[in-house]
């Protein structure tokens, strides 16, 4: 499928060996379309960086730590040449022929900014409910989160100063400056096609332990509490 904009795919990435090499494999297509693909380490202690050989466009140093993800993207992005940027964690997997879906969604459903649906990697059916509830909150809210990987016209993030520079919740943060953006434009886009994201975060940790994680992160933020407080309730379960 031929596309008129140019896609830079943005991947941050921190001890993601298990992953990054298959992920990139895939979106080789891409590159050969002249879409761009952008890896941003954050301090990796594996082999990560030296997988990425000759399957970007860049491999570039970021800001060590789980909590420098926000300042890896805005990273890429600043680096980025395409003229939509899409953001993409290292263990979720685009569907076919994404390029061409997200140009047509913006065109045909007149927005700047969208993300897809997702389904979680184990197929079982309380990951299918995690997964159609992840969906069905994202159409109610207009806020989507990293794993179903987030795109937006490079121009719109520029001028909303990109990823605000939080710890956690960054994507969350993000999805609800674009919506306020464009709240007289069209609805965010949701393109056809499902991405799929790994489930290992509910597989390792067990997946009624992190839903009601995932939860209470979001309503102590909800309730104003500092991302920077949030992040040492989230990430030490994920290291």
């Amino acid at each position: 499928m031929s596309t008129s904009k140019s896609i830079s795919i943005v991947i941050p990435v921190r001890n993601e060996a298990g992953y990054i090499a298959a992920q990139l494999q895939r979106l080789q297509a891409y590159r050969s379309r002249g879409h761009e693909l952008i890896v941003i380490d954050g301090g990796s202690l594996d082999d990560t960086v030296q997988l990425t050989t000759d399957l970007v466009d860049s491999c570039e140093s970021g800001e060590s730590g789980e909590s420098g993800r926000s300042r890896q993207m805005n990273q890429g992005a600043a680096s980025a040449r395409g003229d939509v940027l899409l953001f993409l964690h290292a263990d979720t997997e685009l569907p076919e022929d994404a390029d061409g879906l997200i140009i047509e969604a913006l065109a045909e459903q007149g927005s700047r900014w969208g993300w897809f649906d997702v389904r979680l990697s184990n197929s079982g059916l309380p990951y299918r409910m995690v997964g159609g509830m992840m969906n069905l909150r994202s159409r109610l809210t207009s806020v989507c989160t990293g794993d179903q990987a987030l795109f937006v016209e490079r121009a719109l993030f520029e001028e909303l100063g990109g990823f605000p520079a939080l710890e956690l919740m960054e994507d969350i943060a993000l999805s609800k400056a674009l919506r306020r953006a464009t709240k007289a434009e069209a609805r965010p886009a949701r393109p056809d096609g499902v991405a799929v994201t790994s489930s290992r975060r509910w597989e390792q940790n067990g997946l009624l332990t992190t839903i009601l994680l995932m939860w209470k992160l979001r309503l102590l933020y909800f309730f104003g509490m500092k991302p920077s407080n949030l992040v040492r309730m989230y990430y030490p379960r994920h290291d």
